[in-house]
């Protein structure tokens, strides 16, 4: 069935001393409405995405509370709304996936900064960073650096998470700086318990506005010549006040060692529960977290406090700073404060931890391992870490050995029955009649693309960059070139930076849009074009309408299962003599939110005794020839290959597994592709019609007398 996300909308309303079992993006989520926050917005992104999404669906509960709650078109638009912030003593919460979502936002992030905040304002953002990410490996507190923005990373620890939101509210009010709360995958999805305490209402709100704006006052604009007064103010007042605030409210963790202060760690709060884990995997810690050294964890990492640095190292002979990514811009302000306090203590970090990637378990006890081996001398027992050691190399071993090879890589793909694939056999398909053409990616699902079998992509510049990022490309191709972009990139960034720089500059290339009609990659949340939008979110904007009023004159609707009206469509917009931008709108609904909605009806109809026709695709193994064309074609999960039951053949032929969902799509691309006539679609009858039944049994005895022998 479709989420409703009422189970979480009902943890909003816990009071004080319930206990509040979850996620940890929803206590984040409870989090906000006990601070007292007056409006939330921002834009989907794992592993964010359920702060919105559920805000948004306990719509009815927001307006109870007097909260203002807004799906923005994109992280700028988000940013944008902390304005409100700065003329108005009110708290403002947005939320976005980074760095990608950061990078989109930067622009305003810096605008809000120079003037400063009267009203706390707070950007819960989910770094999605390391091997697993499906973003680029940047990380977010340059920009923390660069725009003078408090940066909070809060132990995962669901008591600590909600006290750091509650905290960093207080916390930007106290400095007038906007705050960051960093939160890793892991936090987001951390299973725990806190206890709650009552939400606050808002002193302003949509309940409770305004009566007047407030006094123009040039000082709270981001526009010169007050702009080098306020750089001037994040030096000599924000930061002095931020750090004081740090300090004096102890919103920075310190645990004295059971064995030895000699050594020392300082880490990011959010690396808290992996360092811990690895301490005691070495034998460096309990089971309860008691380490053998001095921990100092960062729950604030922006802006360092330099008296909490210097006290911790001051009795230290090293101290490692775990800090993940390049540069080290943690372990360089440290160091400048040790240099400038005269210390001693000898600084690690980057020497024993690698400079890029994610810190996870096995990369941690490594260099933990190394640390505390070059440095401990006699004040550790040192066998654990040996013995840690030596059974990481046993398990690589018997991995290694488990195969006898490396493991094959296993790229992410399309969902069964997606409406975008079938795009991607049919420009294959094209391009054999015209020749290769240069594809030029985006951001979504149709990214699935660059992996095999299509393997086709040129570049990914950004959400909805993909047109955009042809402008140079196109003048030097002796083809018309191909830009994919999804209906969510198109009204997040692609219609203004795409299309109509496009039509600005005359350009002559195709774009194919993928209407599927949601934002598919992040959880199916709506667009202004969704056709099946509830409530205030059904907006009625379509797409080809908007392209039409822009000045598009050349456009196509095509089914995109329709692989062979595709394929014609293609080869007419890469050869026709019309100039100008061919737009080619490929639509087909979201398959996993179709069939969302397919099944309540469906298992509705069953238990009612309606007519329910259920449809499958099969492969006539007798037909199949074993090339596999089809297979290169499509891509499909549920088509693959099994032994041949012919004696004679030995080439494994075509199989559909029991979990096609009947897109039809094999069958059109082998149509359209003419290849071997041997798919089948099956159709299985439930609860059918006395006709049905009659028509059936006579099948069913034609059949058997035909097959009688003689």
């Amino acid at each position: 069935m479709e989420r409703t996300f009422e189970n979480e909308i009902g943890m909003l309303r816990l009071g004080e001393g319930e206990t509040f079992y979850g996620e940890g993006i929803l206590a984040i989520t409870k989090g906000l409405l006990q601070s007292g926050v007056a409006y939330v917005g921002g834009y989907q992104g794992a592993p964010v995405s359920h702060l919105l999404d559920v805000l948004v669906s306990a719509q009815d509960y927001m307006v109870e509370m007097g909260v203002h709650v807004e799906a923005c078109s994109n992280e700028a638009s988000a940013a944008a709304m902390l304005g409100a912030s700065i003329n108005y003593p009110v708290r403002g919460a947005v939320t976005w996936k980074s760095i990608v979502g950061t990078n989109v936002a930067s622009d305003a992030l810096s605008n809000l900064a120079s003037p400063g905040v009267l009203g706390g304002a707070l950007a819960v953002i989910g770094e999605d960073y390391g091997e697993g990410s499906s973003v680029i490996q940047e990380r977010t507190y340059a920009y923390a650096m660069k725009s003078t923005l408090l940066m909070l990373d809060p132990r995962p620890n669901l008591t600590t998470m909600v006290d750091m939101v509650e905290q960093g509210f207080a916390l930007s009010e106290a400095c007038n700086m906007p705050a960051l709360l960093q939160l890793r995958i892991r936090a987001c999805h951390l299973q725990g318990s806190f206890k709650a305490r009552n939400n606050r209402k808002p002193a302003h709100g949509p309940a409770n506005r305004f009566s007047d704006p407030a006094e123009f006052d040039y000082q709270h604009l981001a526009h010169p010549p007050v702009t080098f007064n306020q750089e001037t103010r994040k030096l000599r007042e924000r930061i002095p006040a931020a750090r004081d605030y740090i300090r004096d409210h102890a919103l920075n963790e310190r645990w004295t060692g059971r064995k030895t202060s000699r050594l020392g760690l300082i880490l990011q709060g959010g690396l808290y529960n992996t360092v811990l884990r690895q301490l005691f995997e070495l034998g460096l810690a309990t089971e309860y977290g008691e380490s053998d050294v001095d921990i100092l964890a960062l729950n604030v990492t922006y802006p360092l406090v330099t008296d909490e640095i210097v006290d911790f190292a001051a009795d230290k002979g090293h101290v490692l700073v775990i800090e993940e990514g390049s540069p080290a811009f943690m372990e360089q302000q440290m160091l400048r404060m040790l240099v400038d306090a005269g210390a001693s203590v000898t600084l690690h970090g980057k020497d024993f931890l690698p400079e890029s990637g994610e810190y996870g378990g096995e990369v941690l006890a490594e260099g933990l391992g190394r640390f505390f081996t070059e440095t401990a001398g006699d004040e550790l027992d040192l066998a654990g870490i040996l013995k840690r050691r030596q059974n990481l190399e046993s398990v690589r071993q018997r991995a290694a050995g488990v195969t006898g090879m490396p493991l094959a890589p296993r790229p992410l793909g399309f969902c069964t029955g997606c409406p975008e694939r079938p795009v991607f056999g049919a420009i294959k398909l094209a391009e054999k009649a015209v020749g290769k053409v240069h594809v030029a990616a985006d951001i979504g699902c149709h990214a699935f693309a660059t992996f095999p079998p299509f393997s086709m992509g040129n570049s990914i510049l950004g959400y909805g960059m993909s047109l955009a990022s042809n402008a140079a490309v196109a003048p030097l191709q002796a083809r018309r070139t191909v830009a994919i972009m999804g209906d969510g990139g198109f009204w997040h960034n692609g219609v203004q930076t795409g299309v109509a720089s496009n039509l600005y500059n005359r350009g002559d290339g195709v774009l194919i849009i993928m209407n599927n009609g949601y934002a598919s990659a992040t959880g199916q949340q709506f667009l202004p074009s969704t056709r099946h939008a509830t409530g205030r979110f059904r907006t009625g904007n379509d797409i080809a309408r908007t392209l039409k009023t822009m000045g598009v004159d050349w456009l196509k609707i095509v089914r995109t299962y329709s692989v062979g009206t595709m394929v014609k469509t293609l080869k007419q917009a890469l050869t026709t003599t019309e100039k100008g931008l061919k737009v080619i709108i490929a639509d087909g609904e979201c398959m996993l939110a179709r069939q969302r909605r397919e099944r309540v009806r469906v298992n509705d109809a069953l238990q009612n005794g309606r007519r329910v026709a259920k449809g499958k695709f099969g492969v006539d193994e007798s037909v199949c020839t074993g090339d596999h064309s089809c297979i290169r074609l499509s891509g499909c999960p549920t088509l693959t290959v099994r032994p041949n039951t012919d004696p004679l053949r030995t080439d494994p032929v075509a199989h559909v597994t029991e979990e096609c969902l009947d897109c039809g799509l094999c069958g059109e691309m082998a149509h359209a592709a003419a290849l071997c006539p041997s798919f089948y679609r099956a159709i299985r009858i439930h609860n059918a019609g006395w006709f049905e039944r009659a028509l059936h049994r006579l099948r069913q005895r034609l059949i058997g007398a035909l097959a009688e022998p003689g």
